[in-house]
């Protein structure tokens, strides 16, 4: 098997990328950077520049799969002009490979495609699965719900689409715990608002196991790639501390404060969304991580 990957030198894409080689899977990459262009046996870089519709269609060549990461990180302040950029920078990648399929010979069967579980309501009472009637109740959701419609053109060709809607990425190479982690270890932890709201992780080393998984069997449509154990953000800000040895004795940080600090990017630290894993475990694939606090001992220790 050959696979095409976007956003291959992102957190996430680099253990897909490892686990892909590790597993005999030949990988071509799209980069934005030319410098970031390398050529090893199994594992070659080929450019694209989204937003001016350039793409090296020997990107392609062999290729049976595309496993599809790119996107503008959320974790930044939504500025008008920023969120304009978060939207665009999962439309234009997405567009470009479905029009370039359209004009070339190829051999894609199988899109796996990113997404996010911030398509769910804020809810501390819901508990989500795959079939749950999404809608836009929040810009997160929109961008997901316009992310999801882009990758659906893929059908249209006779792909098989899959969609991963992911958690929070729990990784010590970066992405938020490495974040949660700083004040907690000089002293100055605590839970956000009432702690109550939901945190559906998942760690990296599961995440990328699932997307190889999906691609090796073939299965298609709505996946929720989290661990079956959600926790309050109470808990994960109290599991965290204790990993790190570190006391927890500072009252949460109420709304108003992180919304001052991060503008309208503060809600996603707020929303609740207890989210289920249980159609991908129906499928046959098995966590590794599906407890908190052995997760964060692992990525920690």
């Amino acid at each position: 098997m050959k696979v095409l990957i976007t956003g291959a030198t992102g957190l996430v894409g680099n253990e897909i990328v490892k686990l892909c080689l590790k597993n005999n899977i030949e990988v071509n990459y799209l980069t934005t950077s030319k410098s970031k262009i390398k050529n090893k046996q199994n594992y070659q870089g080929f450019y694209w520049n989204p937003k001016k519709h350039d793409i090296d269609v020997r990107c392609f060549d062999g290729v049976n799969a595309v496993i599809h990461l790119a996107g503008a990180t959320v974790a930044k302040r939504w500025t008008t002009a920023y969120k304009a950029e978060i939207l665009s920078s999962r439309i234009n990648p997405t567009q470009l490979l479905v029009n370039t399929l359209l004009n070339i010979k190829h051999n894609v069967k199988q899109v796996v495609s990113a997404s996010a579980i911030g398509v769910y309501p804020d809810s501390n009472t819901n508990y989500y699965d795959e079939t749950f009637k999404t809608s836009n109740t929040s810009f997160l959701s929109e961008v997901v719900h316009v992310w999801e419609q882009e990758v659906d053109a893929f059908a249209k060709q006779n792909i098989i689409v899959s969609k991963v809607r992911i958690g929070l990425v729990l990784s010590n190479k970066g992405g938020a715990l490495v974040e949660m982690m700083k004040p907690i270890k000089l002293g100055l932890g605590a839970a956000f608002g009432t702690g109550k709201q939901w945190q559906s992780w998942i760690h990296i080393n599961d995440l990328s196991k699932l997307f190889v998984y999906i691609l090796n069997n073939r299965l298609e449509g709505v996946y929720n790639a989290v661990s079956p154990n959600p926790v309050t953000n109470q808990e994960l800000t109290k599991t965290i501390a204790t990993v790190l040895d570190k006391p927890l004795f500072l009252p949460n940080i109420p709304k108003f404060v992180m919304k001052l600090v991060l503008g309208e990017m503060h809600t996603v630290l707020f929303e609740s969304q207890r989210v289920s894993s249980k159609k991908i475990e129906d499928e046959g694939f098995n966590f590794k991580h599906h407890h908190l606090q052995p997760c964060l001992e692992h990525l920690l220790k």
